[in-house]
């Protein structure tokens, strides 16, 4: 039966909450995380939240059953972990902070510590896709292509590498999905610049590759269970080329310039990168009702 293998169901869950409504962490995590409170909820499972903006939907009472008003960082995560003796964790609904917060909790050994279990999505495949070199080597694995690309990790090695490449480049932080400090580098007049501004903030590496500026910009929406079933919730198409930024474009679901092959090779693609990434979903938690 599928609830023979599965792991215990947790009694309390800490969701990291989505913080300022700032790029990187914007809405759509306020209404993720407001959605995986009440699918956790429905499960008869207590949720405690962690979230610093009185201003998100998830933070509105009668949600979450626990709230805290605080910054997630590390350590004040960690006071609440023992104070509400939560026994799972969520970190997939607070942006990048939450993100970068989870991996830190992790590596000083904390969610092992007091046993708490990270729900959904796995803290390698977070690692995988936030290290834009582990990112690139795995995909090369199931022989997706990506934009030619250096990781640096030094301004020198930055700007060697956007010499090598070739002007126009565009330079990515790593850990920073959301796009903090990336920006597409046209002369070697800009580069020192642009790299100083990718490293801002302890950034540990930064991302030098090929500018694919003029392409179209296409996304899709992949859901994956615990026993590897996929489903396309749909596909995007930004109006704008890529070059410009996606929080300042104009994005339509379904795409309406694909044809039929070019939709069903990207939706393929995506299946493929989701399963070998190893991403699934937080609310595939054990329920009497799937088993």
């Amino acid at each position: 039966m599928y609830g023979a293998y599965l792991p215990r169901k947790p009694k309390r869950v800490l969701v990291l909450g989505s913080g300022a409504l700032q790029i990187g962490q914007a809405g759509e995590f306020d209404y993720s995380g407001s959605q995986a409170i009440k699918a956790i909820k429905e499960e008869g499972i207590a949720t405690v939240l962690v979230n610093p903006n009185i201003a998100t939907i998830q933070t509105s009472e009668g949600l979450a059953d626990k709230i805290h008003l605080t910054a997630v960082t590390p350590e004040l995560v960690e006071r609440i972990l023992v104070k509400e003796e939560v026994d799972a964790i969520a970190l997939s609904f607070g942006g990048q902070t939450a993100l970068n917060c989870g991996l830190a909790l992790h590596d000083s050994g904390v969610l092992d510590k007091y046993g708490v279990r990270v729900l959904g999505t796995p803290i390698q495949a977070i690692r995988d896709t936030e290290d834009r070199a582990l990112f690139i080597d795995r995909l090369n694995e199931i022989g997706v292509k990506t934009a030619r690309s250096r990781t640096c990790s030094t301004a020198a090695e930055a700007r060697a590498a956007a010499l090598e490449i070739g002007l126009p480049v565009m330079l990515r932080g790593g850990y920073a999905l959301g796009g903090k400090g990336s920006g597409i580098v046209e002369t070697v007049e800009a580069l020192d610049e642009a790299v100083r501004r990718g490293f801002d903030g302890g950034v540990p590496q930064v991302l030098v590759e090929e500018c694919l500026r003029g392409w179209k910009e296409i996304e899709y929406e992949v859901v994956r269970d615990g026993r590897d079933n996929c489903v396309t919730v749909c596909n995007m198409e930004n109006l704008d080329p890529m070059g410009i930024h996606t929080g300042e474009s104009i994005v339509v679901a379904p795409s309406q310039t694909l044809n039929d092959e070019e939709y069903q090779l990207l939706r393929t693609i995506a299946i493929k990168t989701v399963r070998h990434l190893g991403i699934v979903r937080v609310s595939d938690i054990p329920s009497p009702l799937r088993q």
